[in-house]
């Protein structure tokens, strides 16, 4: 499932596109996703402008001039492909890789604007879905009503992780996931920041010192900074909305690198694996503590 940089990745991709549009057309292709398109979508954005586009957790906003927000979840294998003659291609470090054109079977619901962009949405799966919400109400919604802090915003402090960590016995990666408490953050990315800030995912939290917390606030920031930068994580189904892989991947330091030499300085582990609520874990027994 695409995490917090893809989302952010893919909202950037569209941004230069739909900000501001006026959508002209919209066609949905079947009655449902995941869940069932809201009653009236079609007309309800149709004639409707995109006032910008933004993100929550792993979530894909569009307010629009009528006062009701478009609301999308990418699931598993959900994908966006732009026709614009005028985006230009965003700039990427280095060389960068384009993904097999999306199977036209799964083009599920289509946007044009008034500039003539056409914005494709493909789910192979069908695991992502899209809403219609008040703006007004939007974040007390069943979407995002009891999320936490975005982990890039000055919400997530050290401070509000203590406290969120304070007399309990999970893991640290346990509640890292609940995003009652971080909003948007994944599995890869905290494997990834944990392994960063020498923290064990199996310590109970209530456990871990402050200087570790403020570690990790610092590695979580850290590592989605530098994910975006790379263009989000490509493992099997993701591409932007320019089609481009994403390039993290390539940066892991535990996430997939089981067996393999820990690559801290100084540090003689190895990578190894657990399972912890059903996801893979990966980790340095030798210096998370």
């Amino acid at each position: 499932m695409p995490e917090l940089p893809e989302v952010e990745t893919v909202r950037r991709g569209l941004e230069p596109t739909l900000a501001g549009a006026r959508l002209v057309r919209v066609e949905a292709r079947r009655p449902d996703l995941r869940f069932p398109f809201p009653e009236g979508f079609v007309q309800r954005l149709t004639g409707a402008r995109i006032e910008r586009l933004d993100r929550r957790a792993k979530y894909l906003l569009a307010p629009t001039d009528r006062g009701q927000t478009l609301v999308m979840h990418l699931g598993m294998t959900g994908r966006f492909e732009i026709d614009d003659p005028r985006a230009a291609r965003p700039e990427r470090p280095g060389d960068f890789a384009l993904a097999a054109p999306a199977d036209p079977r799964h083009a599920h619901v289509l946007f044009e604007t008034d500039a003539g962009a056409r914005v494709t949405y493909f789910d192979a799966r069908r695991f992502g879905y899209m809403d219609l919400v008040d703006s007004e109400g939007l974040e007390a919604s069943r979407w995002f009503g009891g999320l936490g802090p975005e982990p890039l915003g000055p919400a997530l402090t050290a401070a509000h992780l203590a406290a969120a960590f304070k007399g309990r016995k999970q893991g640290p990666k346990t509640l890292l996931l609940d995003q009652r408490i971080v909003a948007g953050l994944g599995n890869i990315y905290v494997c990834e920041a944990l392994w960063r800030a020498g923290i064990s995912p199996f310590k109970p939290a209530g456990a871990i010192r402050r200087p570790k917390i403020d570690a990790l606030v610092d590695a979580i920031r850290a590592v989605l900074a530098e994910a975006i930068e790379a263009g989000g994580s490509t493992l099997r189904d993701y591409a932007g909305a320019d089609g481009a892989l994403g390039y993290f991947q390539h940066s892991f330091q535990a996430y997939g690198r089981e067996h393999e030499p820990c690559q801290r300085p100084g540090c003689r582990g190895v990578i190894a694996r657990a399972v912890q609520g059903g996801r893979s874990t990966f980790y340095c027994p030798e210096h998370q503590t």
